[in-house]
């Protein structure tokens, strides 16, 4: 008999998970401006809101927190990550800051000015909120295939050459500060980006001499995408696939709060002297010393750890089965969703499953008040609400895609919730026709608005 497959860990500390009637769920989310973000988390069941930050640590990252270096200069925990950065990633320069969007802050303060633009894949949330916040224009290269969530394509978050190309020859080489390579790609779906693309695009912007970068806060769930998808590199460890990832990039901002599997923190890594000097201004500028930027020597160690820990094949093979597991249990109840299943989390096709709703009462975010209301399930929309208006219109953007993300945290549910997941799901797209109206913006900031929106039932 062949043996069942296993987690490569076991359960050493528990929280407990309170349970709520669907009449408190309906007065909670109303007294939340229907806005999951504002839900306290003990209204929450299970908490698929987002990977980020959300992992369980391991024993030896809790040993970290205990051996953190707190020295304002020369922390012997900044050590530790400074050489596990340049044997992951080949990187001999680097700044560790807060979060990711902290490094993009000051990657960005040091690269970006007025009326640039910045070509890449389906730039993220806070990489668009940054560029535009500095009155430049992120322009998304990703491949058409990305925009058909019924399509089987391995790399859907690869870059589409000619785009890109189309961007140099449009505008002029002062004009663009940089490209950026997101892996994976989150707001296509938690798409890969395989290892030709990378090179391809690499090739392409050291022709026209611009700089690349990844956004990398999931390059390890990238590399097994890579191993277990790409030809020619099913042999090799995801380590040495990250080391030939990172070759092609001139450097890489990271929240480490995804695949180093920390609670908090990040890091900006590059390769040239004369750019890790100017950023290191920007660092102190707004982070803190550059042994520390911003993090404490225990959040330094356990990062260090983390990043060893989240570039092991069996880690990989059980945090992106899990992702996995709930997609297909969503395929088998007839459900929409990205195909094929992202690395961090599933997202279900809201446009299909409310194509009777307009656009204009964002279909996403109507579904994950459904599902908050159904099971006390909370996840984001990643629609029309994120895509924000138009910086120089103030129109709505509404993007090809719109999805509700189940993003699951590492190593903290079982596959029970999961099918708890799946089913409270399954019910609503049961009674799908009978969700008769959407929701309305009551308030919302004038950027990155998605985050303390106020909405209202149409």
């Amino acid at each position: 008999m062949e043996l069942p497959y296993a987690e490569p860990y076991k359960i050493k500390v528990v929280e407990p998970l309170q349970r709520s009637t669907r009449t408190e769920r309906e007065e909670w989310i109303k007294q939340a401006g229907y806005n999951l973000f504002n839900l306290r988390s003990e209204q929450v069941f299970i908490d698929l809101l987002t990977d980020s930050g959300t992992g369980a640590m391991s024993q030896h990252q809790w040993s970290e927190i205990m051996l953190g270096d707190e020295s304002y200069a020369g922390s012997k925990s900044y050590y530790k990550l400074k050489e596990a950065i340049n044997t992951l990633l080949g990187m001999p320069f680097f700044v560790p800051t807060h979060q990711g969007r902290a490094a993009e802050n000051v990657l960005f303060s040091a690269l970006i000015s007025e009326n640039d633009v910045v070509p890449g894949n389906s730039h993220f949330d806070t990489t668009k909120g940054h560029i535009e916040f500095r009155r430049a224009t992120a322009i998304d290269c990703t491949i058409d295939e990305a925009a058909d969530t019924t399509l089987y394509h391995p790399f859907k978050g690869n870059i589409d050459l000619n785009k890109l190309e189309d961007v140099f020859k449009t505008y002029p080489k002062e004009q663009i500060p940089l490209c950026i390579i997101t892996v994976t790609c989150n707001t296509s779906g938690g798409q890969p980006v395989s290892m030709q693309n990378i090179r391809e695009v690499s090739g392409l912007c050291k022709k026209y001499k611009i700089p690349v970068f990844f956004d990398a806060a999931r390059f390890a769930e990238n590399a097994y995408f890579i191993k277990t998808r790409e030809e020619g590199y099913a042999d090799k460890s995801i380590r040495e696939i990250v080391l030939e990832m990172y070759s092609y990039v001139d450097g890489a901002t990271m929240s480490s709060k995804k695949d180093a599997i920390v609670n908090i923190g990040g890091f900006l890594a590059c390769r040239d002297k004369e750019l890790f000097d100017k950023i290191s201004m920007y660092c102190i500028l707004f982070e803190g010393y550059l042994t520390y930027g911003g993090l404490a020597g225990r959040d330094l160690g356990a990062l260090a750890q983390g990043l060893m820990e989240g570039t092991e094949f069996s880690f990989l093979e059980s945090r992106i089965g899990q992702v996995a597991y709930l997609g297909q249990k969503l395929r088998e109840y007839g459900i929409p969703c990205q195909e094929p299943t992202g690395g961090h989390a599933v997202f279900v096709d809201a446009k299909k499953v409310l194509s009777h709703l307009p656009k204009e009462q964002y279909q996403a975010q109507t579904l994950a008040v459904e599902l908050y209301l159904e099971g006390g399930v909370r996840g984001v929309e990643i629609g029309a609400l994120l895509a924000d208006r138009d910086p120089k219109t103030r129109e709505n953007r509404y993007p090809d895609l719109e999805l509700l993300r189940l993003a699951i945290p590492r190593r903290v549910y079982t596959n029970n919730h999961m099918d708890y997941v799946a089913a409270c799901l399954a019910n609503i797209y049961k009674r799908r026709a009978q969700i008769t109206t959407g929701l309305k913006i009551v308030r919302e900031a004038p950027i990155m608005r998605h985050f303390t929106v106020e909405l209202e039932k149409v």
